[in-house]
């Protein structure tokens, strides 16, 4: 082999090599971008309140499929249920306007609500005011304010189904109690079988540690769907019930230069379409403040 041929075929593998280089650092950056994408970083926003955005791992029809997480420390905030009929107020809000005029830094649905639109759909209670007082066939309950001299989680969501798990007790040990419908039964088990119907989806969620997950997607998935994106994020998930959908569905935050206006849209035979441009009023919500 000639001299110039020997110093082409190092050239060639030369160049190779770097292309080579070139493409698994380039791979390495798809993966990497795709990883970071779907498990989030937490921002800090205060002590004991951080803020996730994640990409579903599968991508919905509608809209740019984020999850949006607000995580709080019930030990640094304390949460409200805050309405129309504990309050005196004539007409619903939204979640901003609640926020607003009530204190609050964050607020999202309490959950569903009747054709009165005052009266929540399950037991309601927040500390001495009493919205609904009858229990449905809800299984999931979500407890917080232990009452004086009890030495319990300062926030919980509890499974109706669960031995030993009786209403008497937990109003006796909790201020505030509001039962929904449940998404994720503890420890991270999917209790909703697959279905047709989609909508935009606003929940309320417990990770392993006790703290508060305000979770919110205006992107439409059936809730056997959503359930499973929750439990394949790197947020602890233990437990989930749902609070609101479709274009009811809202949440906000505002803290120090942050703030953050989300509502949904989508919800099938109601709103079949991403259309939906401004926050609907609404009766209840379940809110954050900074512990006195």
């Amino acid at each position: 082999m000639s001299q110039n041929k020997i110093e082409l075929t190092k050239m060639r593998t030369f160049y190779r090599l770097i292309s080579l280089c070139s493409a698994i650092l380039f791979l390495s950056f798809v993966i990497s971008f795709f990883v970071n994408a779907a498990t989030g970083e937490w921002r800090s926003l205060a002590p004991g309140l951080e803020l996730g955005e994640f990409n579903a791992s599968k991508p919905s029809f509608v809209g740019d499929s984020k999850i949006t997480v607000v995580r709080i420390d019930p030990i640094l905030w304390d949460l409200e249920l805050i309405g129309v009929s504990s309050t005196g107020e004539s007409t619903g809000k939204t979640t901003r306007q609640w926020c607003d005029k009530y204190g609050l830094v964050a607020a999202i649905n309490a959950g569903m609500f009747g054709a009165d639109y005052r009266t929540h759909l399950g037991y309601f209670r927040s500390r001495e005011h009493v919205n609904n007082s009858t229990f449905n066939a809800y299984q999931s309950v979500a407890a917080f304010s232990p009452k004086v001299g009890k030495d319990l989680p300062v926030f919980r969501i509890l499974d109706m189904d669960e031995p030993g798990i009786i209403k008497a007790k937990i109003l006796s040990d909790y201020s505030s109690v509001v039962q929904n419908l449940r998404l994720i039964k503890r420890p991270g088990k999917n209790r909703w079988s697959q279905q047709e119907k989609i909508w935009s989806e606003a929940a309320l969620g417990e990770d392993s540690q006790g703290r508060v997950l305000f979770i919110f997607c205006r992107s439409p998935y059936t809730m056997h769907d959503f359930n499973q994106e929750l439990l394949a994020l790197d947020i602890g998930l233990v437990a989930a019930q749902h609070l609101e959908g479709g274009p009811e569905a809202q949440l906000y935050l505002h803290i120090g230069n942050v703030e953050y206006e989300m509502f949904g849209s989508y919800e099938t035979l109601f709103c079949e379409n991403d259309s939906n441009n401004f926050p609907w009023s609404i009766p209840n919500v379940l809110g954050v403040r900074l512990r006195p």
